[in-house]
């Protein structure tokens, strides 16, 4: 029983029990093509008995054969047959692993015989290094049917019994193609009168357009029953053509594609349905052929003239064919495309392009827009990163066209303590220049090179100096805006006119008046002992700082704080006679916008010489003298002062020393200015303040701060200074870290 028996089976006996029948009954089955019997018995339940011959076991699909004892030699006097079948509708591959059988001529003695229905296929013995014998070598044997008979025979004499092995051999089920196999013999005819289609142990039948198959399963029967053509392309022809059909026919055949394409109809010359001629031509009465398009009127065709093309501009169309019993039409033949619908030409893009360009659109064809440098894509007043639109079933883009709009790079950065002004361009634009510029002559721009930037494809203000990255302004130093006309001296001097000395500072620690400079937006620098009292640092909450004015009292009304203070890490003067490393910065809490009136002085630069006889200035808010009395003075002072040679200096400080005790050390880290006669000097309330030098473009640059001095002005003496040149690598480090 094959396995579609047995589910018949099982279905048919489940079928039973349902029925729960209670009288006793016998049915006979017969199935007259598969050739079997059975009966089936039920009383309360259900049994069953033989009745006729059941068939075996379903064949194997693959198995092995091997000589007896095999891998060990084999016996004397064998006659040993194996009897291999598989399912029908499949050959039988037969491989041999390993054949070593005595050799002889014509295998007379020992041989392994290969049957098929009881011809011998082949005869094999030896080995695959014998002369004589017959070897099977590495080709399989297949057989022609589902069938194949071995038969290994020996006799009693065996030379070689202890090295003649046998054979092993594996075999399997490979399906056959039936529809390759020539016609039967018998004049039966094709296995299939139209289609054959193989399958797996078997075969199919199948027919063209207009016949159906038979009840034999094998030939076709001319039909009309049409059917729903949705291929890209396709034949149709009416039935029986180019014959007339037997008889009376009402057919009709769909065809319908995916939507976005359109049918072609290509009917071929030889074309006949039977017509009734008018005057006004051929009338459709008994025979025709209608054509049906979606959304118009219906088309009836007779005649003998071909239709020849029809482009039907739909994807679906319906053929109607009727003939009566009377008449004769041949019929028709047509072959059938399709197009995909086309869409409207794009059009064009101001300021941009649209790809690709095609002599016609059609159905699921992209295009796409990209704008030319400088321009964005812009759809209902968006911005868009890119676009496309694709040609729809319906012969319409599905996106409209968007536009190009110039870019922006946005208001340029602001430039601190300066502006931008515009060369060119139109609301910061695509191309647009600007130019930067620092506010002169308090700043100037980093490099002294001009800024112009412009906007790019990018959106970006891009300089058109690989130099200038980004522009900035850097304060000028030392370069006022008013001269001072003469110098004098402080003691006694006359009070600095307004801006001639604008990096002036006046301190205020706890109430003390002292003196700084300003050296940058951030920073004022001054003497150590301004900061220091008693070996203390003074909090950074007691310090005030007045810049900008001459006038004391005008400056006290508008206070700067100090953000920290950092004096010297070696000054060390606990007893106040070690002046060394008077040097002290303080920094604010916010950069100063430089003006007329404060603007910064400039640091000396590297390897700078302080000569003999090189005049400063020194300005301060300290002791000035008035008839012959030494008043803290409300205005700003200067006076003009030469450097004095270092061992002059020294000697004046040693002969002051014989007379007093607690007089401070000059070291090299001072320096001293005055004039032997004195009466020109700094004096107490200077101190932290600027000695400025003049280089030869008339830059004023810090030489020293005031630092000490044995009585002020005094005849013989001079002011002490610290010489800035000396710290010039501590004060860039400090500003840097902090």
């Amino acid at each position: 029983m094959t396995g579609f028996e047995a589910l018949m089976f099982h279905l048919i006996v489940r079928h039973l029990l349902l029925q729960q029948q209670t009288n006793s009954l016998t049915d006979l089955v017969f199935d007259a093509e598969m050739g079997w019997t059975f009966c089936i018995i039920w009383f309360l339940y259900v049994s069953v008995s033989e009745c006729g011959p059941l068939p075996d076991s379903e064949p194997l699909m693959y198995g092995e054969v091997q000589s007896p004892q095999y891998p060990q030699p084999y016996p004397p006097n064998l006659q040993q047959q194996w009897d291999l079948s598989v399912p029908e509708g499949y050959q039988i591959r037969l491989s041999f692993t390993h054949l070593d059988i005595e050799a002889s001529a014509g295998c007379h003695y020992d041989a392994l015989t290969v049957l098929y229905d009881d011809k011998v296929l082949e005869k094999f013995c030896g080995n695959e290094n014998s002369a004589d014998g017959h070897h099977p070598g590495t080709e399989p044997i297949v057989s022609p049917g589902n069938r194949l008979t071995l038969i290994f025979h020996t006799d009693g004499s065996n030379p070689e019994r202890h090295q003649n092995l046998g054979f092993s051999a594996q075999y399997q089920a490979i399906d056959i193609d039936e529809c390759s196999l020539p016609e039967p013999a018998d004049g039966s005819g094709p296995l299939c009168s139209q289609i054959c289609l193989n399958t797996l142990g078997s075969y199919l039948c199948s027919c063209h357009h207009g016949f159906e198959l038979r009840s034999d399963q094998r030939t076709c029967l001319l039909s009309c029953s049409g059917g729903i053509f949705d291929e890209p392309e396709g034949h149709l022809f009416s039935p029986g053509y180019p014959d007339p059909p037997p008889n009376a026919v009402s057919c009709q055949y769909i065809i319908a594609v995916e939507s976005g394409f359109t049918v072609s109809l290509n009917f071929t010359d030889n074309f006949h349905i039977e017509s009734v001629d008018t005057e006004q031509g051929p009338n459709c009465l008994y025979h025709w052929l209608q054509v049906t398009i979606p959304d118009k009127e219906p088309m009836k065709l007779c005649g003998r003239k071909s239709p020849g093309l029809i482009e039907t501009n739909s994807n679906t169309v319906t053929l109607e064919y009727h003939t009566d019993s009377d008449g004769q039409s041949s019929g028709w033949s047509l072959d059938y495309n399709t197009h995909r619908v086309k869409c409207p030409f794009p059009g064009n893009v101001a300021k941009g392009r649209v790809t690709p360009t095609l002599t016609e659109y059609l159905y699921r064809d992209y295009i796409f827009v990209r704008c030319d440098q400088g321009y964005k894509l812009m759809t209902e007043g968006k911005e868009i990163k890119s676009f496309s639109t694709m040609c729809q079933s319906n012969g319409q883009w599905h996106l409209p066209l968007p536009e190009c709009h110039i870019t922006d790079c946005g208001e340029p950065k602001p430039l601190l303590n300066g502006g931008v002004t515009f060369l060119s361009g139109f609301q910061n634009q695509y191309g647009s220049v600007v130019q930067y510029y620092c506010n002169e002559p308090f700043y100037s721009l980093l490099g002294g090179i001009t800024a112009n930037f412009t906007c790019d494809a990018d959106r970006r203000w891009r300089s058109n100096n690989e130099i200038v990255i980004s522009p900035t302004c850097i304060p000028v130093c030392g370069q006022p805006t008013a001269v001072i006309p003469a110098y004098q001296r402080i003691i006694g001097g006359s009070e600095a006119p307004e801006n001639t000395i604008p990096w002036q500072v006046l301190l205020s620690v706890d109430g003390q008046r002292a003196g700084g400079m300003v050296i940058a937006d951030h920073w004022i620098m001054t003497a150590a002992h301004v900061l220091v009292h008693e070996g203390n640092v003074a909090p950074k909450e007691s310090v005030r700082a007045y810049m900008g004015l001459t006038n004391v009292r005008t400056l006290l009304s508008s206070p700067l704080f100090a953000a920290s203070v950092h004096v010297h890490p070696e000054y060390n003067n606990p007893n106040g006679v070690n002046y060394n490393n008077d040097i002290a910065l303080i920094k604010l809490p916010n950069p100063i916008t430089f003006n007329s009136s404060v603007m910064p002085i400039c640091l000396p630069t590297e390897g700078v010489t302080y000569v003999t006889g090189m005049m400063g200035l020194v300005s301060g808010f300290g002791l000035t003298e008035e008839r012959k009395q030494r008043i803290l003075t409300n205005k700003l002072k200067y006076v003009q002062l030469p450097v004095v040679e270092q061992e002059t200096c020294s000697n004046s400080i040693t002969m002051v020393r014989r007379r007093r005790n607690n007089v401070p050390s000059l070291t090299n880290n001072m320096f001293c200015a005055g004039v032997p006669e004195g009466g020109k000097d700094s004096c107490q309330g200077d101190s932290g303040g600027p000695f400025a030098m003049a280089d030869e473009e008339g830059r004023f640059w810090a030489a020293g701060i005031v630092s000490w001095g044995v009585d002020c002005g005094r005849q013989g003496t001079y002011g002490v200074y610290t010489t800035v040149t000396s710290y010039l690598d501590w004060i860039t480090k400090t500003m840097q870290e902090n």
